[in-house]
């Protein structure tokens, strides 16, 4: 891999640590959605690097913090998970080499349905969902996660929309991306794909995204929440859109 691509990639990834310390996600769909983009590296490599680091973003985001949350979400949510990851490593594994352009295309869509359903903040609900919608939101999630290596965007939008406080949301987020990386990361190498790209890369990568999330606990940006809602979901329909459009015109080339 060449120099300017390298430092392009950790570029992203110190980008994608920062919102996601500062807002509880981020990380993979922006890191994610630049490098396929940008074609900087493979989405199965790039998905598989973000699994890892996210768990180190994680850790350190929480250190110090009380793991606010409530068990029973928590549980249903990662019941969910596990096998939504499991199926998602799967599907990557038999879809990667025969069908590039629909996953970049899938991704693409996943990307701008981010953006656009947090552009405007969504109605929060005045009670809480039924129990079963978190361990339905926690497949969607790792099913995503397993797939295209950003678990971001079903459960954001569920979990944003619970009248809970963003403290609350927060915690319950990097706690959640922790398990989904940690099932990701375990599948990825009981199937023997955790190539020598991923490991020295993930080994560049996760001391900028240790510094990279203490430098953002202690400097969070001058916006409100709002406001950084709103920058980031403008920059992710842009990548969703751009994806989108390179996969319908690689598909309509080849056809």
């Amino acid at each position: 891999m060449e120099l300017p691509v390298l430092l392009a990639i950790l570029a992203t990834i110190a980008v994608g640590t920062y919102f996601q310390t500062v807002t509880g996600f981020g990380l993979g769909i922006i890191v994610i959605g630049l490098t396929v983009s940008l074609n900087l590296v493979s989405l199965p490599v790039i998905a598989a690097v973000v699994s890892i680091v996210t768990l180190f973003n994680c850790f350190v985001a929480l250190m110090g913090k009380p793991l606010l949350g409530e068990l029973k979400i928590l549980v249903m949510l990662v019941i969910g998970i596990i096998p939504g990851v499991s199926l998602g490593v799967l599907l990557l594994d038999e879809l990667s080499d025969s069908a590039t352009h629909i996953l970049r295309g899938l991704l693409g869509a996943m990307v701008l349905f981010a953006g656009l359903s947090f552009m405007f903040k969504p109605k929060t609900r005045k009670d809480r969902s039924a129990t079963v919608s978190f361990l339905l939101s926690g497949f969607s999630s790792g099913l995503a996660g397993g797939l295209f290596g950003m678990a971001g965007p079903p459960i954001v939008y569920h979990l944003y929309r619970q009248p809970f406080t963003l403290d609350l949301v927060r915690s319950i987020l990097l706690m959640v991306f922790a398990c989904t990386s940690m099932s990701r990361t375990v599948n990825v190498y009981a199937a023997g794909d955790m190539e020598p790209s991923i490991l020295w890369l993930s080994a560049i990568a996760v001391p900028l995204v240790a510094l990279v999330t203490m430098f953002a606990r202690r400097f969070p940006p001058p916006l409100s929440n709002d406001q950084l809602r709103k920058l980031v979901f403008m920059v992710l329909m842009l990548i969703g859109g751009y994806l989108m459009a390179v996969s319908a015109w690689s598909l309509l080339g080849a056809s």
